[in-house]
């Protein structure tokens, strides 16, 4: 009966390694799965930003190389806001004084006119 048990037992035992190793395999795949996504997404990422820094080399893309990529065009867009906000600030300041010029145009043709 002892031998039946040990048998029984090792028998449970091989069947768990087995299960064990299923699931190894399944999340070795996955991971490879996720590791060409990302390749994948680090090239698509690169050929938006500058098309002509990705794939035209061959080789793959880090992920440094695509941070200092996302970086730069923040940056970019953070100078355009702040040049778009200096440039409205001198069209708001040039349409005030077009407005006096031509507030101003007004008195001296209505003064222009009260003199003939």
């Amino acid at each position: 009966q002892a031998m039946e048990e040990l048998e029984a037992a090792r028998s449970q035992q091989a069947g768990q390694l087995q299960e064990m190793g299923r699931r190894e395999h399944l999340l070795r795949s996955d991971v490879q799965r996720a590791r060409e996504q990302l390749e994948s997404f680090k090239t698509r990422v690169m050929q938006v930003c500058s098309p002509s820094a990705a794939g035209s080399t061959g080789k793959s893309v880090t992920e440094q190389q695509v941070i200092e990529k996302v970086r730069q065009i923040s940056d970019e867009n953070q100078q355009s806001h702040e040049r778009e906000k200096s440039l409205q600030k001198e069209l708001s300041s040039r349409l005030t004084k077009e407005k006096e010029v031509s507030e101003n145009i007004e008195v001296f043709k209505n003064s222009l006119q009260k003199l003939q």
